[in-house]
């Protein structure tokens, strides 16, 4: 195995460290940085509840590591630090301790999850270290005036639930709403988004909502509680693991709902072939990424370039898994503010990079999306596309939405 594919599967250690401190010291131009490179810390769930995103931090490591490979990023080559927080609270807040205090990295970029990203957010904020498109929906990351350390990157779960709400309420006007929920922040973000998509009809469409914690080995009980409630619409608030149960579940229950599905959790690879493809079929959901299963996307020349960077970087990553897509493009995003920053890699200077981010394109989301951000606006990409899944595949369709126009 070579150093670079080293660089993206070591997941408990420092990846790639070992061949950088053999590289004679630098003096260093501020925190994590050195005429020679940048270190750039990431939490991400290896293991736990949640392990089926760890996928996001590999790919982000191929990534890297196809920068180091050309030559990195004005001169300086990027040393990433990966570390597993299980999806545990706790562990996030020991491992950005690690990550700041004795790695002394940088940033922090693409910590994932809400429940970790909300337990490290002061600190980071406190000792003023950039937390970096982080992997979370979450509304409150745009929050530039209470905590302008912290920048998401995703839609954020408000925009997508209004999205969902408000295509019930026009096409489906007199159904019945069962929701299952991840009862967290993550969970009740999506739902409130839900709600105010419904508007005024939220209170007498929604007849039940189910919470689930992540601790559960299974949510088949909650599933049974929601066909049992009369529910004919049924939205999964769910992550990879129990999104794919709630998919069998209601399958074996046979019961046929409109079932709309959150943008985490649509991997064909992760979740749709794990549930069974035949199970998904007319399930409704939500995209900003391109869809490696989708023949029109695959022939996009963006989709070949992900496809090489797969073949060289990550050969043993699943190009049906959309978590390999997205740390693709969000790592071009995390390159992208390196290169505005030029020769300035203070913490300070990379977030008013981040801050200003103009149209700025990735070819692998759905056209018509791109990136922006202000120092007023921490929310990099605002637009969705429903979607459809025929059995095989999905299939965009509508006009491409903000939860403002939605």
């Amino acid at each position: 195995m070579n150093m670079a594919l080293r660089t993206c599967t070591l997941l408990a250690m420092a990846v790639g460290a070992s061949a950088l401190a053999a590289a004679p010291a630098m003096a260093q131009t501020a925190p994590g940085v050195t005429d020679t490179e940048i270190k750039i810390g990431n939490i991400n769930p290896y293991s736990g509840p949640a392990s089926a995103y760890g996928v996001i931090g590999k790919t982000i490591g191929a990534y890297f590591a196809k920068i180091n490979a050309e030559g990195g990023v004005n001169g300086r080559k990027i040393n990433y630090i990966s570390y597993d927080d299980g999806y545990s609270p706790p562990k996030a807040v020991e491992q950005a301790r690690k990550l700041v205090e004795s790695d002394e990295v940088a940033i922090v970029f693409q910590p994932l999850g809400t429940p970790s990203n909300s337990a490290i957010q002061k600190y980071m904020n406190s000792k003023q270290v950039p937390q970096l498109f982080v992997a979370t929906g979450a509304t409150k990351w745009n929050d530039p005036k209470n905590f302008p350390w912290t920048m998401g990157w995703q839609p954020n779960y408000q925009t997508e639930g209004k999205i969902y709400g408000k295509y019930i309420a026009d096409n489906l006007p007199n159904g019945k709403v069962g929701v299952i929920f991840q009862n967290d922040d993550y969970g009740k973000d999506l739902l409130k988004g839900l709600k105010d998509g419904l508007g005024a009809k939220a209170a007498s469409m929604i007849i039940a909502e189910v919470p689930y914690e992540v601790s559960v080995p299974t949510i088949d009980s909650q599933i049974v509680q929601l066909k049992g409630s009369g529910a004919d619409i049924l939205v999964t608030i769910a992550t990879p693991k129990f999104a794919a149960q709630v998919i069998r579940k209601v399958a074996e229950l046979g019961w046929k709902p409109t079932h709309f599905l959150n943008n985490v959790a649509i991997s064909v690879g992760a979740v749709i072939k794990p549930a069974g493809p035949e199970n998904a079929k007319d399930i409704l959901s939500t995209a900003y990424l391109k869809d490696a299963t989708d023949p029109a996307d695959k022939e996009s020349p963006a989709f070949k370039e992900w496809e090489a960077f797969m073949d060289k970087y990550y050969p043993d990553g699943n190009k049906l898994d959309g978590s390999t897509v997205f740390g693709y493009a969000a790592a071009q995003t995390m390159v992208q503010v390196l290169k505005q920053a030029g020769k300035d890699l203070s913490r300070a200077n990379i977030m008013k990079e981040a801050a200003n981010l103009k149209n700025f394109e990735i070819g692998v989301l759905v056209d018509g999306i791109k990136v922006n951000t202000s120092p007023s606006d921490f929310a990099p990409i605002e637009q969705l596309q429903m979607q459809k899944f025929d059995g095989e595949r999905w299939h965009r369709f509508g006009p491409v939405m903000s939860g403002e126009s939605s």
